[in-house]
C-alpha cells in the first residue's frame, strides 16, 4: 500500500511564467502597469549604473504589487511581503526580484502626486479616444475609519500636561544616553529617546491643530430649551471643548453609516455614470458632504478641462449656494430638494426667494426625465463604493490626509483597471 509521504523533499524544474494561466487577472494588472507613465518613478532612483548603491527595485514591480494587493483586499505591507514568498501570483509579479515590507510601505504613500497624475492621464486618454464622455457624473462620500482610536482624542488641558511630561522624559533620556558608556545600553536608550521624541512631536502637532480649530470655529451662543421670560436675554450653553487625536492629528470623529461615531476620514468619489470609472477623488476630514460638491466640480474641470452636463448626488450634498454655483458654471445639478417639516409644503415647488437657477433645479427634479436620470446615481457611484469596500477600504492603516489620499488613489486606479478590462478597453501607453 502506498501511503502519503509529505515530508519527502522534491526538486521540480519550473519557471515563473508557467505558474499563472494565460488569462489570469494578474496579467491584466501587469499590462495596465506597462501603460502607465513610469518615467517620474525611474527619475527618483539614485542608485544608477556606474554609481554607488544597491540596485533599486523596478518601480513597475512595486506598482503592480500594490495594484494586485488592492484588488486582493490586502492592505498591509508586511502581508504583501509574506505573500511574495509563498503566493504564486505575487511571485510572478516580482519575477524573482526580492522585496521587503519597508520598501513596499514607503512606496505606497510616497508617490501621491504621481498616482494623482496617473488617474488624470488614464481618464484623459479615454476621453481622447471617445470612450468616456463625463457627460453625466455622480458624486458620493464614504466614511473610512482612521488609524487613530477614540481614546487618543484629548482636550487642550490634557494635551498640555502630556506635552510637558513628554518633554521632561526626552530630556531625562538624553541625559541617561550621554552618561551611559555601554554600547548595548546606548542603543536601547537611543531607541527609547527616539520614541519619546516622536511622541513629543505628535503632541506638538496636536496642540498646533487645536489652535487652528480655535481660529476656524465660530463663536456661537446656543440658547437653552426653556426660554426665560420676554426681555431677559437667553442663557447660553457653552460649546464642548474640541478634542484632537495624539495619534493622527488630522483625523476627526464622524458619524458612520451604522449610526455610531468613530475617528474617520471622508473619502469623496466622482464616477462617470456611463462606465462607472472613477474620475476624481479626494480625502477630507469634514464629516459632512454638504460643502464637498463645489471643490470636486472644480477638481474635475481642472483635471480634464471639461464641464459635465449633469451632476448627480444624494441629499447630503444639497446646499443651495452650491447648486447655484454648479448651474452658473454650466452643469445641471441633480440633487433631491430638502424636505420641509410641514408636510403640506411641496419641496419641488419654487419658492419666492429662489433664483432662476434654483427654480430650474426644482422643476428639473420634479420632471419625469429628471427622476429617470437621477436613478443612475445609485447604480453608479454606490456600486463603485461597494467595490472599494469589498476590496478592504474599511479602515486606513496610514495616518494623515496625504497618505490616506494616496491609499484612496491606489483603490481608484485598481478599480478603473478592472472596469476597463470588463469593458474590453485596451490599455494604451
Amino acid at each position: 500500500m502506498m501511503s502519503p509521504q509529505r515530508d519527502q523533499v522534491e526538486l521540480r524544474a519550473c519557471d515563473l511564467e508557467s505558474l499563472l494561466a494565460p488569462d489570469h487577472p494578474a496579467r491584466t494588472v501587469w499590462a495596465f502597469v506597462r501603460s502607465l507613465d513610469l518615467a517620474p518613478l525611474y527619475a527618483c532612483i539614485k542608485a544608477v549604473q556606474g554609481g554607488a548603491g544597491r540596485p533599486a527595485i523596478d518601480p513597475a514591480i512595486l506598482v503592480a504589487l500594490w495594484l494586485w494587493a488592492t484588488l486582493d483586499g490586502v492592505g498591509s505591507a508586511r502581508e504583501v511581503d509574506r505573500l511574495c514568498e509563498r503566493d504564486n501570483t505575487y511571485r510572478w509579479l516580482c519575477g524573482g526580484v526580492g522585496v521587503n515590507y519597508h520598501s513596499l510601505a514607503d512606496f505606497r504613500t510616497e508617490h501621491e502626486a504621481w498616482l494623482d497624475a496617473q488617474l488624470t492621464r488614464s481618464i484623459a486618454s479615454l476621453l481622447d479616444r471617445k470612450l468616456v464622455t463625463l457627460n453625466v457624473v455622480a458624486q458620493d462620500g464614504l466614511r473610512v475609519r482612521a488609524s487613530a482610536k477614540a481614546a487618543s482624542f484629548r482636550r487642550r488641558g490634557r494635551l498640555q500636561q502630556l506635552m510637558a511630561h513628554a518633554h521632561t522624559q526626552v530630556q531625562a533620556l538624553k541625559a541617561e544616553l550621554d552618561a551611559d558608556a555601554g554600547a548595548s545600553s546606548r542603543r536601547k536608550q537611543a531607541a527609547r529617546e527616539r520614541a519619546a521624541r516622536e511622541r513629543e512631536q505628535r503632541l506638538a502637532q496636536a496642540l498646533a491643530t487645536m489652535q487652528e480649530i480655535d481660529k476656524r470655529a465660530p463663536k456661537k451662543a446656543v440658547a437653552v430649551k426653556n426660554e426665560p421670560p420676554a426681555g431677559t436675554p437667553p442663557a447660553a450653553k457653552a460649546e464642548p471643548e474640541p478634542r484632537v487625536s495624539t495619534t493622527d492629528t488630522e483625523a476627526r470623529v464622524m458619524k458612520m453609516a451604522d449610526g455610531g461615531f468613530r475617528p474617520a476620514f471622508n473619502a469623496q468619489l466622482v464616477v462617470d455614470a456611463a462606465t462607472q470609472l472613477i474620475a476624481a477623488v479626494d480625502v477630507v476630514n469634514s464629516g459632512s458632504d454638504m460643502n464637498q460638491m463645489v471643490p470636486m466640480h472644480a477638481q474635475l474641470q481642472r483635471r480634464y478641462e471639461i464641464t459635465p452636463a449633469h451632476w448627480l448626488a444624494d441629499g447630503g450634498f444639497t446646499k443651495l449656494p452650491a447648486i447655484e454655483h454648479l448651474a452658473e458654471h454650466g452643469t445641471a445639478p441633480m440633487l433631491p430638494p430638502p424636505k420641509s417639516r410641514n408636510p403640506n409644503i411641496d419641496p419641488y415647488e419654487p419658492k419666492s426667494t429662489d433664483s432662476g437657477h434654483l427654480v430650474a433645479w426644482r422643476q428639473r427634479m420634479a420632471s419625469p426625465e429628471g427622476k429617470a436620470l437621477y436613478t443612475q446615481r445609485g447604480a453608479t457611484v454606490e456600486c463603485a463604493n461597494a467595490q472599494l469596500r469589498r476590496r478592504g477600504l474599511q479602515q486606513f492603516n496610514v495616518r494623515g490626509l496625504t497618505k490616506t489620499r494616496a491609499v484612496l488613489l491606489w483603490h481608484a486606479l485598481a478599480h478603473n483597471l478592472m472596469r476597463m478590462a470588463s469593458l474590453n478597453i485596451a490599455f494604451v501607453h
